[in-house]
């Protein structure tokens, strides 16, 4: 493959990761305007269409009177209150659609003009189906909330469903930089790469439980700093649950961001002593995205807790403007690490 084609299905897969971020965001928006269960039916196929006349708006605001969210939360919701969620919901769906679109389309073209290497096709079927299976985890966090007993869809399945879209984002990002980055662009450090592979397992784990705080609503429950409501270790956190008590996923979500950070401080000159025995490589400037982002990141997370009392349910204020850049940063500051374990080579 010639370089002019490498750089075409890199740039497409590229525009697959900004379109799984954007995506990310607008599942953010959802989540945050209360919209996520006002599309009561999965319709892979013929969704992608919204309700076009009185009586399919009506139809579908019937389904959504039949769950809990509706019945003890949203009871006084006329159907004009209704559109105004189903929006959101429709629009993350439809995004999703022109997703699997653009990677649908984009695979053909490139197939049939025999822009890929026979050893490239495996590995972009895997993507697919992590595609797939990202919708599908989609719909099983939505059905959790589609029943008379839950105001919201289960924590730890939207936390999955969010992991997943990461996990997508990150194995289209990796074909990209195979394509774009040639090997003298790269270093060769062992323990950097093992210590940029363990950074990046422990920022999942803290994505997590980001999304265990979303799911939760947990931010709330705690909006100050430094301390979590005046004490610097929350009483009785060793019998507290975790994955399900809101304070003590605060508190873990907290600490591991402490953690993050100076790991990242310590990865941050680790890499600079490697950067300079490489004149040539990209880690003299990809080192720094990492250490900025993460400091980026603890301050919009301290800000967003701060904000969190001013939160009002149904509207879009600075609480959910902060929440949607502490997401977007998060996101960001994962896929510079990528870059960074590509661009540290192991052997």
């Amino acid at each position: 493959m010639d370089n002019k084609k490498r750089r075409a299905v890199a740039y497409w897969l590229l525009a697959g990761v900004i379109m799984i971020i954007i995506q990310t965001l607008l599942g953010g928006v959802t989540r945050l305007t209360g919209s996520g269960l006002s599309i009561t039916k999965w319709n892979p196929l013929f969704g992608i269409l919204p309700p076009l006349n009185a009586k399919q708006w009506n139809d579908a605001f019937d389904g959504y009177k039949q769950i809990g969210q509706f019945k003890y939360m949203n009871s006084g919701y006329t159907l004009e209150d209704f559109e105004s969620i189903f929006f959101w919901e429709w629009l993350h769906r439809f995004w999703a659609r022109m997703l699997g679109i653009v990677f649908a389309a984009g695979f053909i073209y490139f197939l049939v003009k025999k822009y890929f290497e026979a050893s490239m096709v495996r590995p972009f079927i895997i993507l697919f189906l992590l595609g797939g299976l990202q919708g599908l985890i989609g719909w099983i966090m939505v059905a959790s909330g589609l029943n008379d007993s839950h105001l919201y869809v289960d924590h730890i399945k939207l936390a999955a469903h969010f992991v997943s879209a990461m996990i997508l984002a990150c194995y289209t990002l990796w074909f990209a930089l195979i394509l774009l980055i040639p090997e003298e662009k790269r270093t060769t450090n062992k323990k950097l790469n093992t210590f940029t592979m363990v950074t990046i397992l422990l920022l999942f784990i803290q994505l997590t439980y980001g999304a265990f705080m979303a799911g939760l609503k947990a931010a709330m429950a705690a909006a100050t700093w430094p301390t979590i409501n005046g004490m610097w270790v929350p009483d009785g956190i060793l019998g507290r649950s975790l994955v399900n008590d809101k304070i003590a996923v605060h508190f873990m979500h907290r600490g591991i961001a402490y953690l993050l950070l100076t790991l990242l401080i310590f990865w941050f000159f680790s890499a600079a002593r490697t950067a300079a025995k490489y004149p040539a490589s990209l880690l003299k400037t990809t080192r720094w995205w990492p250490f900025l982002l993460v400091a980026l990141q603890v301050t919009l997370g301290i800000i967003t807790v701060l904000c969190a009392a001013m939160m009002v349910p149904g509207k879009f204020g600075t609480f959910e403007i902060l929440a949607e850049l502490h997401q977007l940063v998060a996101m960001f500051l994962l896929m510079s690490l990528v870059v960074n374990l590509y661009v540290v080579n192991r052997k």
